[in-house]
């Protein structure tokens, strides 16, 4: 077989029966007056056991065919393709480490599991969008009761896939995705477990089966599965909100940490300075809120609730502020501070806000008149729209910028203090060093840094995710339980009562981490 460019060889060379002879051109020595485009078989052969180690899939079609003709440039795509698709499905997310802060393994993989969160989110808020519905029904042939198409009947419920029922299905998805995930990574202890490759790799059947979760959540009937799922939304919200409270300690911890090391390594004043700055703009924004809160959502002669909620929180902000600086605390713990109070201040006023805009009633709760206002002034609810949800108000924007800074944060931190460690299981202290491992083929690729010990907690990591996603679907129905049969979004009073209780609950349990080491000095609690 002979690899050559017709047009430059004489028409003898392509004579019948000369090409099987071996002792004919181009085997004998006139092959060398051939043009340097021709290559025969055997000197192909040579040259790739030279190279055999060293070309990739792309490189050995690129020697093959050097012919110039339109196959060459789908060979060389497919083979390119195929590249991508060994990265995707091998053990390390190869294709994420020439960009990543960190190229281990661990922490690419956890980059990962959370592009596929934000990538459901995305969607979530696409399809939630107003006019969404309007727009598909103008598609012919798409949705049932829309433009029509000769010979084509529309078998799509617009309904369902756009609005509060389409980021339950999208929410139910994710969960479920994750949570299959939780299941099948329980006690793997190192990357030698065989479940551990599954975790680093296999991305793109990984996608494959959420797209299928996701497929088959829509072809659930309605029934009582909005319901039943804005319960299991309202529990694994409250689980979200105080892991998130817990990262933001760590945060805070670590913020603080780092700042007064600087500070007295360089004897630079500014250090202090620049915390003292954002101390005092946490307490300002968290008193402010309170302001805020008394004014607009308090009567004189109603909303009692939100005035015990509110006056309830600012007592216990202020209880754990003063508690921060005891002496007997600063003893036992040098990096407790105001810093971390006035965050944990401001995130309590913030859960305060949500959870007083679940309020149905309208006469304490500005937030859903705004709402409500021009459907009740235009139309009836029974002649509204369907699942139309507005989720862009302020408080549930602020909620998403929180959701996602708590996710990167878990996803990347590598801290080596243990406060949440222990929980979360991050420490970045199983293998080598964030430096990744360059390839005699110049590629970046993974470090494997699991070997004698998990980085973190797989299950626990997963779990997380699951309740990320039941948090991103209450927050983006502004947790507003749907009403099947009056197709309409009513706000309820649990969703208040949960929200203040992790509120509570998350200042109980930053208290604790202040007096734990004073109740019980003999552990430790570093």
């Amino acid at each position: 077989m002979v690899f050559l460019r017709s047009k430059l060889l004489p028409a003898k060379v392509m004579t019948s029966g000369e090409g099987n002879d071996p002792t004919s051109f181009p085997f004998t020595a006139k092959r060398r007056q051939l043009p340097a485009k021709v290559m025969t078989r055997r000197h192909f052969l040579s040259r790739q056991r030279r190279h055999l180690f060293f070309d990739t899939p792309a490189d050995v079609c690129s020697q093959v065919l050097l012919i110039n003709s339109p196959k060459m440039g789908a060979c060389l795509a497919l083979c390119s393709l195929a590249s991508c698709a060994s990265c995707l499905c091998g053990s390390a997310p190869c294709l994420l480490c020439g960009c990543c802060p960190s190229s281990n393994n661990s922490t690419i993989t956890r980059l990962v599991f959370s592009f596929f969160l934000l990538m459901g989110t995305m969607v979530s808020v696409i399809m939630i969008l107003p006019g969404m519905e309007t727009q598909l029904r103008k598609i012919p042939g798409f949705c049932k009761g829309g433009a029509t198409v000769i010979g084509v009947e529309n078998q799509v419920n617009c309904e369902v896939i756009v609005g509060y029922k389409s980021v339950y299905r999208m929410g139910f998805a994710m969960a479920c995705f994750f949570f299959l995930f939780a299941a099948i990574m329980i006690r793997v202890r190192s990357s030698k477990d065989p479940r551990a490759s599954v975790q680093n790799g296999f991305w793109f059947f990984k996608f494959l089966i959420l797209v299928g979760i996701t497929v088959g959540a829509f072809f659930i009937p309605d029934g009582t599965f909005n319901t039943v799922w804005f319960y299991f939304g309202i529990f694994g919200s409250f689980a979200f909100i105080l892991i998130q409270l817990v990262l933001l300690i760590d945060f805070a911890h670590s913020w603080n940490k780092i700042w007064v090391g600087n500070a007295e390594e360089s004897s630079n004043k500014c250090w202090y300075a620049g915390l003292l700055t954002f101390t005092f703009l946490f307490y300002a924004l968290a008193f402010a809120a309170v302001v805020l809160f008394y004014v607009y959502y308090t009567q004189p002669d109603d909303c009692v609730e939100h005035k015990v909620f509110i006056s309830l929180n600012l007592i216990f902000c202020i209880i754990i502020s003063i508690v921060s600086i005891l002496p007997k605390i600063q003893e036992a713990q040098p990096h407790s501070g105001l810093l971390q109070a006035s965050l944990i201040s401001l995130y309590t006023m913030y859960v305060t806000w949500s959870a007083m805009t679940n309020n149905p009633n309208r006469k304490c709760n500005p937030s859903l008149l705004s709402l409500v206002s021009n459907i009740s002034t235009t139309q009836s609810p029974a002649d509204s729209i369907p699942g139309q949800v507005q989720w862009w108000d302020a408080q549930s924007v602020v909620g998403l910028i929180i959701f996602l800074f708590c996710t990167l944060y878990a996803s990347i931190r590598s801290s080596t203090n243990t406060q949440v460690n222990k929980l979360m299981q991050t420490e970045e202290g199983g293998g080598s060093g964030g430096e990744g491992v360059v390839g005699e083929d110049g590629i970046r690729r993974a470090v494997d840094n699991e070997e004698e010990g998990v980085s973190y907690s797989y299950s626990f990591f997963h779990a997380h995710l699951c309740m990320a996603s039941l948090y991103i679907m209450m927050t983006l129905t502004n947790w507003y339980e749907p009403d099947t049969t009056m197709q309409v979004m009513q706000s309820s009073m649990p969703a208040v009562w949960v929200k203040m209780s992790s509120s509570w609950l998350g200042l109980g349990l930053y208290l604790w981490t202040l007096l734990a080491p004073l109740i019980f000095p003999n552990r430790d609690f570093n």
